[in-house]
């Protein structure tokens, strides 16, 4: 079956030949006004994706101390995340780093105390619904920085679609209205050009420590929008 926006596309250029986004400027008759028209449309769905980040942070008297105990703890994060039905491609480090503790003292150069050993991984996670007890988990586990989630829509074309064919509807009525004003018809469509689409969607930051847990946490989707941004140029005439 024909796609809803692919088909209004379809129609548009047979009644209106001159429908392109080309750079070639269009042939336009003497008596005929060109309008342009620049119009926004949004559309929102629930998210079906959420990201977090999960790290571990660990400290010792020297850095193989630190790195090694923050493998360990690391492992235990990383089968809490597999044993939650997570997939291994969904699953990515995203930064490991050791870095000197410094103690300063008036009058004295920096002393090295310890090092600090992270390591960060990001998971996506595809059942929404299960974020709060992953979260729990991945703190249970060992992960002691939590940033996220953020949620969004795994294949958003689908709804870019509905919003372009939001836009160009709403360009198509304000093109109307400026037409019965001036006593004219909208003839047809020159050209249009879309501009500006984007995905906002809603990032809630946490920052959580184990001791913050005692409990499934509580995490609330909302919805996840995009928006596209349309050009348009109408051919007005008697």
């Amino acid at each position: 079956m024909r796609h809803p926006f692919v088909a209004l596309l379809a129609a548009m250029a047979l009644s209106a030949p001159a429908v392109a986004g080309a750079q070639a400027t269009p042939t336009v008759p003497a008596d005929a006004t060109l309008l342009s028209v620049s119009s926004q449309a949004e559309a929102r769905r629930a998210p079906d994706i959420a990201t977090v980040s999960a790290g571990v942070v660990t400290q010792a008297a020297d850095g193989n101390t630190a790195m090694r105990q923050n493998a360990e703890q690391m492992s235990r994060v990383l089968a809490a995340v597999k044993a939650a039905g997570v997939a291994a491609k969904d699953v990515q480090t995203s930064g490991i780093n050791l870095n000197p503790q410094y103690r300063y003292e008036e009058n004295q150069p920096p002393r090295i105390t310890g090092y600090q050993a992270s390591n960060t991984v990001t998971v996506k996670l595809r059942d929404v619904a299960k974020m709060g007890q992953v979260l729990d988990a991945l703190v249970a586990s060992g992960a002691n920085q939590i940033n996220g989630p953020s949620f969004g829509i795994d294949d958003p074309e689908p709804l870019f679609d509905q919003a372009r064919a939001d836009a160009l509807k709403q360009a198509q009525a304000r093109a109307a209205t400026y037409a019965d004003t001036l006593g004219l018809r909208v003839r047809r469509i020159v050209s249009i050009s879309e501009g500006g689409a984007g995905m906002p969607v809603p990032m809630p930051r946490m920052a959580m420590k184990a001791e913050a847990f005692d409990g499934s946490t509580p995490v609330a989707a909302g919805e996840s929008s995009v928006s596209v941004q349309l050009d348009v140029v109408f051919e007005l005439g008697r």
